[in-house]
């Protein structure tokens, strides 16, 4: 095989009490990736079209991703890759993790499957320090492996996949502004109160408990964030609004998606899901700010091929 086009589908990190350790993968929102083998050692970004972002391979988090997996394999392959984004970059869905984990997948394809998805993340954690200057997981796990993911470990690259409750539905609001990562996690404290951190854990023990033995109260009770949204939310408009009014419309939680500045819901069902987008679109519609919305079912698979 020489060439590949795939489905690299947006996440949800962090999912309010699992900063930067919990993700997860959506259904109808992705890029799509076509990837060839060549004769000519090295990576070549060749085109990329919806969103303006380089072609430059060191300067692309696919590429760089590309090259870490292929700094790893003795390899007289090279590889060209044409990306399609449809993820807005700075959306909070994921954007770069698409792009970074669309890469090491296809070309880990293309080269017989040396690796497996789980061993692959290390190698898309690369295109994530490229874009956020930290190195993270939540992201490029839940789209490789899709569902939810628990990251135990960065430094060792310790990644749980977590059971999915067949009833949950996710709901996204994305307004159309662009927050960068790097510029959200500038407003995070480094130190917080010992009170907090009980409190944040325990929500994040009680919610992974729960996506175990498909409690979906105990899934509601446990999406609260005492640590990081409170430091975030101000930074996205009428947060608190599009919050409350989730929660009202049949929500189980509702929080930050990623680093903003989208917002998510969790709903049991697609019916209730569908309200909480209702809701949640009648806060933005008298406003001038323009809005993307989502409903997804959990993706259970991850990235896909499609050709």
């Amino acid at each position: 095989m020489k060439e590949i086009k795939l489905f690299a589908p947006a996440t949800v990190a962090n999912v309010s009490c699992g900063f930067d350790v919990l993700g997860f993968c959506l259904e109808p929102i992705g890029d799509e990736m076509i990837i060839r083998k060549t004769d000519h050692p090295g990576v070549r970004i060749t085109k990329i079209v919806g969103q303006d972002l380089p072609l430059v391979t060191k300067e692309n988090v696919a590429g760089v991703a590309a090259e870490a997996l292929l700094a790893s394999l003795d390899t007289p392959y090279g590889f060209e890759i044409e990306i399609y984004k449809n993820i807005k970059a700075g959306s909070g869905i994921g954007s770069s993790a698409a792009s970074s984990a669309g890469a090491v997948f296809g070309i880990n394809e293309l080269l017989g499957r040396p690796y497996t998805r789980k061993e692959l993340i290390q190698f898309a954690m690369k295109g994530e320090e490229l874009a956020s200057g930290a190195i993270h997981a939540d992201n490029v796990s839940p789209a490789l492996l899709g569902g939810f993911t628990l990251v135990r470990c960065n430094k060792e690259v310790d990644v749980i996949a977590l059971p999915t409750p067949s009833e949950l539905y996710a709901t996204i609001i994305h307004p159309q502004i662009e927050l960068r990562t790097a510029d959200s996690r500038s407003v995070l404290k480094k130190n917080i109160p010992l009170s907090k951190a009980i409190e944040q854990w325990g929500n994040l023990a009680a919610l992974v408990s729960g996506l175990y033995t498909n409690d979906y109260a105990l899934i509601s009770r446990s999406l609260v964030d005492v640590i990081i949204e409170p430091e975030r939310s101000p930074l996205i408009p009428f947060f608190n609004d599009l919050k409350d009014v989730a929660l009202k419309a049949g929500a189980l939680g509702s929080g930050i998606s990623g680093s903003g500045p989208s917002i998510y819901a969790l709903s049991r069902g697609e019916e209730t899901a569908e309200k909480v987008r209702e809701q949640m679109e009648k806060v933005f519609q008298p406003m001038n700010i323009k809005f993307n919305t989502y409903v997804s079912k959990i993706n259970t698979e991850g990235i896909k091929i499609i050709e």
